[in-house]
């Protein structure tokens, strides 16, 4: 069964291209060392919920769009063999370094999955 890798991130819209960029170079990264699918999604109908919602989550600003993505994997053990050489490849050294977003507002986790059609 698949295992994902899932993340919800606020971006500020004046650095939206630089994550764009980013992203792009992340698709490569993982999808080179073995993901099975790497997708980045822009908020687009995210409502600022009362008590919970994406916004909430990541403390969205007005200035800021919630992106949410996921990266698939065969299984939890691809996806640490994976995870360990991103981790080691130098075309992501210092990226969360010079990130476009703040880092320390991103939810992410890894979700074994129970339904796959």
């Amino acid at each position: 069964m698949a295992y994902v890798d899932g993340f919800v991130l606020a971006v500020p819209k004046d650095k939206l291209d630089a994550y764009k960029a980013m992203a792009r170079l992340g698709a490569e990264v993982w999808m080179e060392h073995g993901a099975l699918s790497y997708v980045e999604c822009i908020g687009d109908d995210v409502p600022y919920g009362e008590l919970t919602s994406f916004p909430r989550a990541v403390q969205a600003k007005d200035d800021e769009v919630v992106v949410f993505s996921w990266i698939t994997y065969k299984d939890r053990e691809t996806r640490d063999a994976v995870n360990a050489k991103v981790m080691a490849d130098e075309r992501l050294k210092g990226s969360m370094q010079n990130a476009p977003f703040d880092g320390k507002r991103m939810i992410y986790g890894g979700f074994q999955a129970f339904e796959e059609r």
